[in-house]
């Protein structure tokens, strides 16, 4: 066979196009069966933000009830990136990408629990009492440790014993309103998820 120069790069160029639209998920197979697996046309979408950094990916996270009826508890199945989202137009990070076997997780902690001082082990406690507790621990704490003036008897309402830190997804408004309400309380050391 007397090839040329010219017909060399042909077959060259021919060849590694064929093999980029493969690797690329372009062979029939591999797309049928992708699109077999996921029951997308009677799931709920629901629109959410990743909770990971402070990007705020948008996320569309789809669900299904076992039966139809409503008496199953709906489960998340499948989690994409948002394209019509104005801050990720549809990307997501690995993180973001792997959330739903951060939902799935058998670890995940979806319930406040305490553990005792000397203890070694947690009790599972109501949301009703964990908050009570912090809330009790904060006013105690800020009893204790506030500073109404300094060593010049200049007024300056500190509460330096306790910081904050604050959710990197939320909104403009919303970090706003958490700050006009740490700095109320006196406490300056605040800082954000997303410097973290």
């Amino acid at each position: 066979m007397d090839v040329s120069r010219r017909k060399f790069f042909k077959i060259c160029a021919g060849g590694m196009a064929g093999t980029t639209v493969a690797a690329l998920g372009f062979a029939p197979k591999m797309a049928l069966a992708e699109t077999r697996n996921y029951k997308l046309l009677r799931a709920k979408e629901t629109r959410n933000t990743c909770s990971y950094c402070a990007v705020g990916c948008g996320l569309l996270m789809y669900s299904m009830a076992g039966d139809g009826s409503g008496n199953v508890k709906s489960s998340i199945f499948h989690i994409e990136g948002d394209p019509d989202h104005p801050v990720s137009r549809g990307a997501l990070c690995p993180k973001g990408a792997g959330s739903l076997d951060y939902i799935h997780s058998e670890s995940r902690l979806t319930y406040p629990e305490y553990r005792a001082p000397g203890s070694d082990k947690w009790q599972r406690i109501s949301w009703n009492d964990a908050l009570t507790r912090i809330a009790r621990l904060m006013k105690d704490d800020r009893d204790a440790n506030f500073v109404e003036k300094n060593e010049h008897n200049v007024t300056v309402n500190r509460w330096l014993t306790t910081g904050m830190l604050c959710a990197s997804a939320a909104s403009n408004e919303n970090g706003a309103l958490t700050n006009k309400f740490v700095r109320s309380l006196g406490i300056l050391g605040v800082d954000n998820q997303a410097r973290v």
